[in-house]
């Protein structure tokens, strides 16, 4: 495990991310190596829903890997030691609501609830670009990393 430029994990999601983008920002951003090479990396910002950003809670936003085995798991439990060793409260991230979510559970994270498809961010009075990621069912999971 080791830090990674917000730059190159932004690379390596734009390579293996199956269906998302790089973010804009991060707070920081975590790689695994397997035999010496890049093979995932998480990229942890601030909660993209406001009512989670308390300055306390940190979201993964992006988790990709090159199918390396064990890298996801790997990675969130990273994500926790260096969110519980900077003194943040929790942990969120979101899966679709067609992925297992096998890693977070084997990292210890919860399924804290179950989010409905939306059609987009799109309003008239704030115009978005569609992503691809619109009409998806999601799930919001949750790790309390330095329990209040």
């Amino acid at each position: 495990m080791r830090p990674v430029s917000f730059a190159d994990a932004c690379a390596f999601v734009d390579a293996h991310h199956r269906h998302h983008t790089a973010p804009r920002g991060h707070k920081f951003s975590l790689g695994v190596l397997a035999a010496g090479d890049l093979a995932g990396v998480a990229i942890i910002g601030r909660p993209v829903a406001r009512v989670f950003d308390d300055g306390l809670t940190l979201e993964v936003t992006r988790l990709a890997t090159d199918g390396t085995a064990n890298a996801c798991s790997a990675l969130y439990g990273a994500t926790a030691r260096v969110a519980r060793a900077a003194g943040y409260h929790r942990i969120l991230t979101y899966t679709r609501a067609d992925e297992t979510g096998a890693s977070l559970r084997g990292a210890g994270w919860q399924r804290i609830a179950d989010r409905p498809a939306r059609s987009g961010w799109h309003t008239p009075s704030r115009p978005r670009t569609h992503r691809g990621t619109e009409h998806t069912a999601r799930v919001l999971w949750e790790l309390i990393v330095n329990p209040a």
